[in-house]
């Protein structure tokens, strides 16, 4: 898969348009802003999310567009189920409706909410205008909540699918990558200080578990989603019950129908006038779950970076600092680490709306859910992209890897030197006190003389182990134990059973854009 650095928009020199004509750059410094048309679009703040990182398939599924066309299919959506239940409500209505469900004039809405000061009424007239015939039916009996809060659970049920998607795929290349090294003994670590053993690809599977145990969480969230229905102001469906003249087989009958043409097996028992705010703190609890097992994955690829044994795609070009030009700096994982912290701060925001939505409702939580909701998404679909990159393509020098292995290989060495020496009719204590001694002195010389780890040489020089083959105790692969079968066996009884469920899905390739 080729990388490419594509920057989110072409720079211009500050103070300088370009002439088409002639290709000339004549200064437009002193010149007030409303004047300086060529910069107009570097004046304002830019969301780096969508200008640098999430993809276009996430930036626009959270755009105007989608959000404002979705409303428009709920009010036809229930101007449906009301013309099956026999309300006042025509099929040519209907009609004129859906010609124009994506045919939005945002300049329009903008002058209506700036009169009215409603988003929804806005778009109520907006879409009333291009439907003069269908204008009186739009909204019948809905409160603002049958658009915003429907609305919001079709965009975002959509968007956990496309980072189930998105989070398969990682799975999917980290195993591959796990089975490829399944093999290759390396230095374990255990409080980031050496320990026993292990392989580059049981490590591998560590990271790929993460990830699975997050999408069981995800899937668990996809298929157990809720949406609002037709609620009411309060959520007593009052005005709906007043419609259909009491009648409440009637009113629970429009519910179901909606659900089932929006997309939905069902609708919250019970709520105020909006869904049941927990539903946006379980949908950043497992955003964040996914950002914490982005976290750690990215932060072992810093750390394995340092001692040079796994590195993150570099390529021909990039240039690692500005001033130390031999530097391979991790700036993926390091963008993984840092986009990662702004999904976990996030997840505090809806824990807390929820503990404050008084009685049936307050208004408090709209600002906030406009800014934490999709920005987790978008924030989450950048980090998945850049770890597919990063997987895909991770460079492995398995003779650094072999080099810091057997730097502290010695020392864990001696159990199995010692066993054999007793085998040969040694004294374990004995042994053991011989070994003791040998180390601390080996220790000295790696820590205080900065020299090579001479244990093994002591220890064919010592008497009491000349009947042990001591180079043959050395092979790293007697020391990981069973890491290259839990490779296997966990790609095959947990990996394989997601590519089962998700043997049709096609992966994008993914090209960083800066």
């Amino acid at each position: 898969m080729k990388i490419s650095r594509v920057p989110g928009r072409r720079r211009r020199a500050v103070g300088r348009t370009l002439d088409s004509k002639n290709n000339e750059q004549p200064r437009t410094l002193g010149k007030p802003p409303s004047e300086r048309l060529a910069m107009k679009d570097y004046l304002n703040y830019d969301n780096p999310l969508i200008a640098r990182y999430a993809s276009k398939k996430m930036s626009e599924h959270f755009g105007p567009q989608k959000k404002f066309s979705t409303w428009r299919k709920l009010w036809i959506a229930l101007a449906e189920a009301e013309l099956e239940l026999g309300l006042p409500v025509t099929q040519a209505q209907i009609d004129e409706l859906k010609e124009h469900v994506d045919d939005i004039d945002f300049d329009v809405a903008a002058a209506y909410e700036k009169k009215l000061r409603h988003d929804v009424m806005a778009h109520v007239h907006t879409y009333g205008d291009l439907c003069p015939n269908a204008k009186g039916i739009i909204h019948l009996g809905a409160t603002s909540c049958f658009v915003t809060d429907n609305g919001d659970a079709i965009l975002y049920r959509e968007a956990l699918r496309m980072v189930r998607d998105r989070l398969v795929v990682v799975i999917d290349r980290l195993a591959k990558f796990a089975a490829e090294y399944r093999d290759l003994p390396c230095l374990g670590m255990t409080h980031l200080q050496p320990a026993q053993p292990t392989t580059v690809g049981k490590r591998a599977t560590l990271w790929a578990y993460d990830f699975a145990t997050d999408l069981e969480d995800l899937e668990y969230r996809i298929a157990n989603f809720k949406t609002l229905g037709n609620k009411g102001t309060t959520g007593t469906q009052a005005s709906f019950l007043k419609l259909f003249d009491g009648d409440h087989a009637k009113v629970r009958d429009l519910e179901r129908r909606v659900c089932e043409k929006i997309g939905f097996d069902k609708a919250f028992a019970v709520t105020g006038q909006t869904y049941p705010r927990k539903l946006d703190a379980q949908i950043l609890d497992v955003l964040s779950r996914i950002a914490q097992s982005a976290h750690k994955f990215a932060t072992d690829m810093r750390i394995l970076a340092n001692k040079k044994e796994l590195e993150e795609p570099f390529e021909k070009n990039q240039i690692g600092s500005s001033a130390m030009a031999y530097k391979r700096n991790p700036m993926r994982c390091e963008r993984v680490c840092s986009l990662a912290r702004f999904v976990m701060s996030l997840q505090s925001s809806p824990a807390m709306t929820i503990a404050t939505q008084w009685m049936e409702r307050t208004l408090d939580d709209s600002a906030n859910r406009r800014l934490s909701i999709p920005q987790a998404f978008l924030a989450i679909d950048a980090i998945l992209i850049v770890i597919q990159n990063v997987v895909e393509n991770i460079v492995v020098y398995p003779k650094v890897v072999e080099k810091n292995l057997r730097a502290e290989l010695p020392f864990m060495a001696t159990e199995n030197i010692l066993m054999a020496a007793v085998e040969a009719g040694g004294d374990r204590q004995d042994l053991h006190e011989h070994i003791r001694q040998h180390s601390v002195a080996a220790a000295n010389v790696v820590k205080i003389e900065g020299g090579e780890n001479d244990l093994l040489e002591r220890l064919r020089k010592d008497p009491a182990f000349a009947s042990v083959d001591i180079d043959g105790e050395m092979d790293p692969s007697k020391f990981v134990g069973r890491a290259p079968e839990q490779v296997d066996e966990f790609i095959a009884e947990v990996v394989e059973p997601i590519r089962a469920r998700y043997a049709d899905l096609a992966a994008d390739d993914v090209d960083l854009r800066v």
